[in-house]
């Protein structure tokens, strides 16, 4: 054989056996390709929008009173009281019968009167408003819960990364193209 053929083959041989040890080499100092995710804890938080909720109503109102202790009812009752009682009894009784028509009139009437201005109403619309509050839910993100090798770690991230979180050069490359250690 050549000579020539025999030194190339080993130059070639040794060139071939110094990569591979190069590329072992950098294969075997890279590290994990993916950190393990424990846990995944979605963040949000609640938001309260005020709104006016309006409506009308119907309100009754009492017209104010111009004989507040029914007064006219509870004269005019013992007045027509007392003068059935004069027709009804006779003689003593008679008196008794006017003093007693004229305090049953007198209560009766005073009644009567309460229950008319208890009628005497009138009715008004109003408008009327409150604030309510909308609840919303809005989500923020999520708190993951990590593994690299043996130590453990947590980062907020905008999406659930899954089962598992990209590493490169031993930190973790999230979902905006940034890393973190």
């Amino acid at each position: 054989m050549n000579k020539s053929l025999w030194v190339g083959l080993a130059a070639g041989a040794a060139v071939a056996a110094g990569a591979g040890a190069v590329a072992g080499l950098k294969v075997m100092h890279k590290g994990p390709q993916y950190a393990e995710v424990v846990q995944v804890t979605p963040l949000t938080r609640t938001i309260r929008t005020p709104r006016q909720d309006c409506h009308d109503e119907t309100m009754v109102h009492q017209r104010p009173s111009r004989d507040s202790h029914q007064v006219v009812g509870t004269v005019a009752g013992a007045v027509v009281g007392g003068l059935l009682g004069h027709y009804v009894g006779g003689g003593t009784g008679r008196d008794i019968a006017t003093a007693a028509g004229a305090a049953a009139g007198g209560y009766a009437g005073n009644r009567i009167e309460n229950r008319m201005q208890r009628g005497n109403t009138y009715t008004t619309t109003e408008h009327k408003c409150a604030t309510v509050y909308k609840r919303s839910v809005e989500q923020e993100g999520y708190e993951v819960r990590y593994r690299l090798g043996d130590k453990e770690g947590t980062v907020r991230m905008d999406h659930d990364p899954g089962q598992r979180i990209p590493v490169d050069h031993g930190q973790l490359v999230l979902g905006d193209g940034s890393q973190t250690s």
